[in-house]
Order: structure tokens, then sequence, then C-alpha cells
């Protein structure tokens, strides 16, 4: 099975390297448009393989979509990233003209390819991707929620001090730092509520932190985060290329769910070989269905400057 990275940049790269220590597949490829990119960091990840011990193959090309033929799943992570006090809604008069060219050339060598979108704003791109591909709605998946959520589930063991493995915690709506929704009522700690063990200061304190964790990172290290996203991105094919049927907050392209329509945005879905199977709907209480359709209404606004490119 052949894997292809559409960016061999930071989240691109740490994508890829998580996939191949996991052997999700027997080839990834790293796709970049910059000359001997894709091809330096490919090589470099190929002189760890007898020192982490895997057998997948890592190559890296320039441009060249032929080289992508016939992949399973394709990762779109190209685009340029933030920059300190850029939103991500600053980013899609580039990005989407990127996102647009890229899935063009996944889909003349790979028509059967489910494409993961990590490009920003996440929302928008995924949305972009399914509207102008073609494809099955199941077979465009935006991975944001999945980063919101682990982001989440540190922030909130970090409060309790406690493992973040023994955390359980899902952020749904948009990929933003203003649009996302931790769902603290619903977050547990081995199976018992996590407001048990904090006081509703420190809940609220638990959920700023979460929306703004891609900001702060940026502001610390002057770029967008790569290890949790190239990680999620990771984790999301795997649950794909495996059949895993994991159940991850995703951004979808949604038809009724949650009372909306003609959107991309995130939500609960089994992940599994066809893409996303079904969205899991959450009961939730009047002030969650409220952030949530507050949260699709920014991201229907960020979706309108679609039709001005």
């Amino acid at each position: 099975m052949k894997i292809t990275v559409i960016g061999a940049g930071n989240v691109g790269a740490t994508c890829a390297e998580n996939m191949a220590r996991r052997e999700i597949a027997e080839e990834i490829v790293l796709l970049d448009i910059k000359e001997g990119f894709a091809e330096g960091k490919a090589q470099d990840m190929m002189q760890t393989a007898t020192l982490s011990g895997f057998d997948t193959t890592i190559t890296g090309t320039t441009g060249d979509y032929s080289k992508t033929a016939g992949s399973a799943v394709v990762v779109i992570t190209s685009g340029i990233p933030r920059k300190p006090g850029m939103t991500r809604e600053e980013l899609i008069g580039t990005n989407a003209g990127i996102v647009k060219t890229v899935t063009e050339n996944i889909l003349k060598h790979s028509p059967e390819a489910i494409i993961v979108v990590i490009s920003n704003p996440m929302d928008t791109m995924t949305y972009l991707t399914a509207k102008t591909s073609g494809l099955p709605k199941n077979r465009v998946i935006g991975m944001g929620g999945i980063l919101d959520s682990a982001r989440f589930k540190y922030q909130l063991s970090t409060k309790m001090e406690v493992s973040p493995n023994d955390v359980q915690g899902v952020v749904i709506g948009g990929h933003g730092d203003t649009t996302m929704i931790p769902l603290t009522r619903l977050a547990t700690y081995n199976g018992t509520p996590v407001t048990n063990y904090m006081s509703e200061a420190e809940a609220e304190e638990v959920k700023a932190a979460t929306m703004v964790g891609g900001a702060t990172l940026t502001g610390l290290i002057g770029t967008s985060a790569w290890y949790a996203p190239g990680a999620a991105g990771a984790a999301l094919v795997e649950s794909i290329v495996r059949d895993q049927n994991k159940m991850f907050p995703c951004c979808v392209y949604l038809e009724g769910e949650y009372g909306q329509e003609d959107i991309c945005i995130g939500v609960p879905v089994t992940i599994g070989k066809n893409g996303w199977n079904q969205v899991i709907e959450f009961d939730l209480n009047d002030s969650e269905k409220a952030a949530f359709e507050k949260s699709a209404e920014a991201v229907r606004k960020m979706n309108s400057i679609l039709d001005t490119l």
C-alpha cells in the first residue's frame, strides 16, 4: 500500500515519520515544490530505519505527481504556515489555490484515494476539497478535531496532574481559536467526570487554554506547531488503512447532522477503510448547541471568502 504526503515541511515530514515508525504502509511518498526538499527529508528519514526498526520505504519527489500514482490515502499539508499574530482566516487566499491545484493533481494519478486535509484554514480547505474534487463525501476528511482534542486532553491532564492517557475528551466545531468547542461536560477521567476533580473556574481555564493552543505555540516557537499535528494526521491515516473504525472528531461534510447542511465542520465520526463511516451525534445541551451553531456560522462566513477568489 502507498500513502502520499503533499508538503514536506514540518507537519508533513512529522506525519510521514509517524506513519513509517508505525509501519502503516509499505511505501510513503513525500512531495514538495521546493527542489530537493522532499528528497532530502525522505533520505534523512530512511537513514533512521535501522535505528527505529521500520521497513517502510520513504521516497521524495519535487512536484512529480506520477510518483504518487496508486496512493490509497493522500495527506495534504501544503500551504503557508501561520506566523505570529496571523489567524487561520488570513491564510485562505493563498492556501485555497494551493489545495485546489494539489487535489486536481492527486486525483489524476490516484482517483480512488481518500484525502486527508491538514492545510489551514482547515474547515474551509476541507470544504473546498469536498466541493471541487467530485469525491464521495466520506473520502474527504479534515484532521483538525483530532489535534484539538489531543490538546484538550493534555490541558485537562495537566490541570488534574494525571496521565493524559487516562483522560477522554472531545472538541467539536470549527478548527479555530474562537470556533472550537471543548466539551468539558462530557470529558472523563477513567470513566468519571473531569468536573469532579476541578472547580468551574479551573475548567474554564482548561477550555481557554485549549482554544488558543495553536496560537500559543505559534507565539512560542515562531511558526505553526508540527509534532502534534503530524501525529494526529498519522493516527487518522492509521485508522483508515487498518480499518480500525476508531471514533475521532473530524471535519466532514454534513447533510443534516447536528442540524447543519452544506458545511464541513468538526464532529465525531468513525474512521475506517472507506474513509469516514458515520457521524456520531452527541446529546448536546442547549448551550453546547448554541455554541455549535455559532461556530458553524463563523465557518460559513470564512467559506464565503472562496466566492471572492
